[in-house]
């Protein structure tokens, strides 16, 4: 898919307001409005189109958290995020222990203890994409190509350095490369934890319709 954040014009950021990024959408289907083009060449036609698809499929993209942070780590070099699970074992035992909460309510017909569960995950949710704008702040700020080709570099020299014997420090290239990766890989825990509260959110909402 191609950068959605060019499609539209926007610099790479996390921290989109909603309202703005509608508007942008709306601006940008203006101006390849079919009426815009109804005198032009089929081609002209088929071009404006095809710009048209790739704008709302952009907006679509980055009106949703969960998929702008996979767009953003695809910008990254770091793409894959579907994949990735939630790994923290406090966390995990937290989520066993609401969704066993959540079976018990379901099984009593609890709708009053369901909502409640509800509105957790819903605060939970907040508190995560807040978090996830957070770590990519960082990550954001260093994204230019001669920036990421040292970042590539170091990556490949801290192996290096660790396949060789040396009593030398870490140079600073590949300090900052870890600290790189330990970011990248706080904000993949963040989004699969997302994904998991997001589905979490939709069985409750199924078990409220069935109470």
């Amino acid at each position: 898919m191609a950068n959605p954040f060019e499609t539209l014009g926007l610099a790479p950021t996390f921290a989109l307001d909603p309202a703005s990024l509608e508007q942008r959408q709306r601006e940008l289907n203006r101006a390849v409005h079919p009426d815009r083009h109804a005198g032009k060449s089929p081609a002209e036609r088929r071009q404006a189109l095809s710009r048209a698809m790739d704008i709302n499929l952009a907006y679509r993209t980055l009106r949703d958290p969960a998929s702008r942070a996979e767009a953003l780590f695809e910008l990254l070099g770091a793409g894959g995020t579907r994949e990735s699970t939630i790994s923290d074992p406090v966390l995990l035992l937290e989520m066993l222990e609401q969704r066993e909460a959540l079976e018990q309510a379901r099984q009593s017909k609890d709708l009053a203890r369901l909502r409640g569960i509800g509105a957790l995950m819903a605060e939970r949710e907040r508190r995560v994409t807040a978090a996830l704008e957070s770590a990519f702040a960082p990550l954001l700020g260093s994204t230019s190509p001669s920036q990421a080709a040292l970042s590539q570099a170091a990556l490949s020299q801290a192996a290096l350095s660790e396949a060789a014997p040396s009593e030398a420090a870490p140079s600073a290239p590949a300090v900052r490369a870890e600290a790189r990766a330990e970011q990248l890989a706080g904000a993949r825990q963040l989004l699969a934890e997302l994904r998991y509260v997001r589905r979490f959110a939709e069985e409750i909402a199924v078990f409220e319709d069935e109470s």
